[in-house]
């Protein structure tokens, strides 16, 4: 491994780099608990400042010494016990810290990641393990936090969550045990809990500040919704990286499975192989309702958006959008529910998958986390929150800055006609289900008739548009039996060099101190593009009896109309002149999804249907006269394996 420049010089305040227009700066919004209060933590320039802090700079500096520094790993007692083996189920707790802060008393602040992945399969894109010295203490902590920030006076900890890694209990997959097992550790850390050694002492989290920031990627940054949605006191912001925000809209989209059995694959896969954990697990399996696809008490339980009001910490959210392992709507749908309770917010919304923009933007990424953490812990004023609020990028390593987002609250109705978008249309068309239909099928030829789909094409774009929140497809429909699943897909058609991936490269950069057993060096990557002829914006799927409630199907008529909206992901694009627009609709998917039903035929009335789409500019009109699109698929599609896990 090569390393190509070391990173390990003293950062002064920084800001986002933007390879675009700032258009505008979000106003700092306060604690929504506290209105007129600063950030917690220490104050710059304030007597008696903590020695890390440069008071000119407003920024923490890496004046202590990693290699030195506290190493240890504690048990953290909880009131569960999951196993029922009749003792209360421990959380195994991995903390690195100054040295000074046992030698002087001094108290601060924690950077968090609880996670399930520690033992079985890794962290980040290297899939690094916790490992540990012959007395069983934290020896090597994955990623680079502890390595960045332990030198500029935090302390990190690593959360083995309940059934996995070095805690004892079974896991239920995102439910109340797991949540309920990081508050406990939060708890400790602000003098409410108890927890001991290995050998049974008693420990306190005397140098603890009590102010706590967590931060992770997936399953870890899903785990940091969860317990911001307790409103847990201690709890000062969250950084979720291609989070979850619902474990319903995880597996399933509007009673459309994804896979079967889904939960309790998770389960076994993170958690500890014992009969007591295999029965917890079967329970997942008893009541996730496959079967039905219907949302009930166990995908409550697991939703985050429903208690959201709940959330008093900050929120930095970041998200691939095209990521369809955690889907765009994970993050939309969680960010307009903390916007209602006036949470203080920042997103960045990157080409990317399910990747961790440490890897695709690690020198402004490490930067502006260290900026949002010296503000939200340690109370520094460096003006992180007087940046614009949303940072996207729109083309490979091409960033643009937002004052808000989505840039509209509305969307743009786009009417329907027969074989054509952005013109009222007459009558009927008909869609028969067609299982054996991919989506290179039905991308392909799109202005020639396949049976089994419907296309409606625009006319070449006169202008751009920005298409910036989450669509949907509304759609009139009679059908022949009492339910299908409907498919939509917005697809954008032009030749142009699209962004297609990240691949490793054998370069690396080191992002922090590093010792001979904890180095703070990771391979870099490059950006892909391939020259293409279309491109998906967006991809929507819902069962139509669950179309007016998750909870309690209604069963189509057959032979009745009906409205059925299908609500497509989150998208922030923006289309080029001279491209076209298509929006293709079909019923079954059994590449992208794992329905329930199929064989259905239904008759859409186009007067009735209709587009929505979240415009700011610019318009769709349908051609005047069709004309023929090429569609060469040069790398065909392959869907994402929830199964196959990428974490």
């Amino acid at each position: 491994m090569t390393t190509v420049r070391a990173r390990v010089t003293i950062l002064v305040s920084s800001t986002v780099l933007s390879l675009g227009t700032v258009t505008g700066t979000a106003t700092a919004a306060r604690m929504p608990d506290d209105p007129s209060a600063p950030p917690p933590g220490a104050s710059a320039g304030a007597p008696g400042a903590p020695p890390y802090v440069d008071a000119a700079h407003k920024s923490t500096q890496p004046i202590y010494d990693y290699s030195d520094a506290l190493r240890e790993s504690v048990y953290v007692d909880t009131n569960m016990d999951t196993d029922s083996d009749g003792k209360n189920d421990v959380v195994a707790v991995d903390i690195v810290r100054p040295r000074e802060t046992d030698q002087s008393g001094l108290r601060i602040p924690v950077i968090m990641d609880a996670s399930p992945y520690y033992s079985c399969c890794g962290r980040g894109n290297e899939s690094e393990k916790k490992t540990y010295d012959e007395n069983g203490v934290i020896q090597k902590m994955p990623l680079f936090y502890d390595n960045y920030f332990v030198p500029r006076g935090y302390a990190v900890v690593g959360v083995d969550i309940v059934g996995t890694g070095r805690s004892t209990g079974c896991g239920d997959v995102g439910g109340k045990d797991e949540i309920d097992s990081v508050v406990a550790v939060i708890d400790w850390l602000n003098g409410r809990n108890t927890a001991h050694t290995a050998d049974g002492q008693d420990v306190e989290a005397t140098w603890s500040s009590g102010a706590v920031g967590m931060i992770g990627k997936s399953y870890d940054g899903t785990l940091a919704n969860g317990v911001a949605a307790t409103g847990v006191n201690g709890l000062k912001t969250i950084v979720p990286i291609s989070a979850i925000s619902s474990w319903y809209d995880y597996t399933r989209s509007g009673g459309v499975p994804y896979s079967d059995d889904y939960m309790p694959w998770l389960g076994s896969y993170v958690g500890h192989d014992s009969p007591a954990c295999d029965a917890v697990r079967a329970d997942l399996g008893d009541n996730d309702d496959d079967e039905t696809g219907d949302y009930t008490s166990f995908w409550a339980e697991r939703d985050y958006l429903r208690t959201a009001s709940k959330v008093k910490a900050s929120v930095f959210i970041t998200h691939g959008l095209s990521d369809y392992n955690v889907q765009t709507n994970h993050f939309s749908q969680w960010w307009t529910a903390l916007a209602k309770n006036k949470v203080p917010r920042k997103l960045w919304l990157g080409l990317e998958d399910h990747v961790d923009p440490f890897e695709f933007r690690r020198d402004e990424w490490v930067d502006e986390l260290h900026k949002w953490f010296d503000y939200w812990l340690q109370g520094l004023q460096n003006g992180v929150m007087k940046e614009p609020m949303a940072s996207i990028e729109t083309a490979p390593d091409v960033w643009r800055d937002y004052k808000t987002w989505p840039a509209v609250n509305r969307t743009v109705g786009v009417p329907l006609a027969a074989g054509k978008l952005g013109a009222p249309g007459k009558g009927t068309v008909t869609v028969t289900d067609d299982p054996e239909l991919t989506e290179d099928d039905i991308v392909s030829d799109p202005s020639e008739v396949i049976a089994g789909r419907q296309m409606f094409l625009s006319a070449p774009l006169p202008a751009p548009i920005r298409i910036s929140g989450s669509a949907s497809v509304t759609l009139k429909i009679k059908a022949d039996s009492t339910t299908t699943p409907i498919t939509a897909r917005l697809i954008e058609y032009g030749e142009a060099d699209r962004f297609s991936g990240i691949r490793r490269t054998d370069d690396s950069t080191c992002e922090g101190e590093s010792t001979s057993y904890d180095d703070a060096c990771y391979y870099t990557v490059e950006k892909l593009t391939t020259e293409t002829d279309h491109g998906i914006v967006s991809r929507g799927w819902i069962d139509a009896a669950h179309s007016k409630s998750l909870s309690k199907p209604t069963p189509l008529t057959p032979g009745q109309w009906t409205t059925v909206t299908v609500p497509l992901r989150a998208q922030d694009e923006v289309i080029p002149k001279g491209r076209i627009l298509g929006l293709a609709v079909t019923l079954s998917d059994t590449e992208w999804t794992s329905p329930n039903d199929t064989g259905a035929t239904i008759d859409i009335d186009l007067a009735g249907s209709k587009l929505n789409l979240p415009a700011t500019s610019g318009k769709l009109t349908a051609p005047t006269k069709p004309q023929p699109i090429d569609v060469d698929i040069t790398t065909p599609t392959h869907r994402p394996d929830l199964h196959d896990q990428k974490n």
